[in-house]
């Protein structure tokens, strides 16, 4: 019993700890990755709803989206707008802000920042700078759907948006066959038809798969099946053709274990035309051309050294 109540006090002291440390939570100078509903606004968390009440500015995809957070918070900060297109310009002027004393709110449309989102670079820029970061987790569609997909959730790879165009999609999806962990991928719904068919031709019709489409919201769909059964069925349903949605695939349970990327590059380097084997080591991996041909050139470099 003595235990017990040692225990108790224990948990009750760590609580009140977590508890003090979040009364201080929008200390100023802190940048706030916060996590925002995917859908239902009920899944903003007290303390994210807390935290954008009460920084400085919040840094939103668009504002006109963001908005509808104060259906749930009453308010909302002044907000300026960080997407793909003024993070780069934007960057220096709110780190500035916040390293003078302000509190800033990062927030995308939907879900967690920077998972296939924007941010990176102010993130990034926040660390360089000696800021502190503190992340407000929360909803993410990626986990949601992995956590209804009943596929093995131990190991697995976030994919995010395959590439747009149907040959460069299936050449990096017959890259991801031999996989051995379970994949995740974000795609618009009215492209599940054309993606499912091309992950049926590069994967196997039989492999397991899970779609989660419009995820807590009204029309919500979680379906599991082969993936030529799940291509057959969203297209003989035009509703599953609307909104967002999350794929989540089995991995290959016979694949090879993964070729380390160093060791690949340097393969390449040394027996292929630096642009060449740039261009190949970028499809096999998940590097774009400039990062690939960074590495090419560094094992070649290394080589010479030698």
């Amino acid at each position: 019993m003595l235990a017990m109540i040692n225990d108790r006090a224990g948990y009750n002291a760590s609580m009140s700890d977590a508890v003090a440390n979040d009364a201080d939570a929008c200390l100023p100078g802190t940048l706030f990755v916060v996590a925002t509903p995917i859908g239902n606004l009920e899944d903003l968390s007290p303390r994210a709803a807390r935290v954008l009440t009460e920084v400085d500015l919040v840094a939103v995809e668009d504002t006109r989206i963001s908005r509808r957070l104060a259906e749930v918070t009453g308010r909302l900060p002044r907000m300026v707008v960080l997407n793909e297109h003024s993070e780069q310009a934007r960057v220096g002027e709110l780190i500035a802000m916040v390293a003078g004393g302000s509190s800033l709110a990062l927030v995308s449309d939907a879900g967690t920042p920077l998972i296939s989102d924007p941010g990176f670079r102010l993130v990034q820029a926040a660390h360089e700078a000696g800021i502190q970061v503190s992340p407000v987790p929360g909803p993410c569609a990626a986990i949601a759907a992995l956590s209804a997909a009943g596929l093995p959730s131990d190991r697995f790879h976030f994919e995010g948006f395959l590439p747009a165009r149907g040959p460069a999609r299936r050449r990096r999806l017959q890259a991801l066959a031999e996989y051995p962990d379970t994949l995740l991928f974000y795609t618009p719904a009215r492209d599940l038809p054309d993606v499912l068919d091309d992950m049926t031709q590069a994967l196997g019709a039989e492999r397991l798969a899970a779609l989660g489409r419009e995820l807590t919201k009204r029309h919500e769909t979680v379906w599991r099946d082969g993936l030529a059964a799940l291509a057959g069925r969203v297209r003989e349903d035009a509703n599953q053709q609307l909104g967002e949605a999350v794929l989540v695939v089995t991995g290959n349970p016979a694949a090879r274990p993964p070729i380390a990327l160093a060791a690949l590059a340097r393969s390449l380097a040394d027996e292929l035309p630096p642009s060449r084997a740039a261009k190949l080591l970028a499809g096999l991996s998940h590097l774009n051309r400039r990062e690939a041909f960074s590495l090419i050139e560094s094992c070649r470099a290394s080589d010479i050294e030698r």
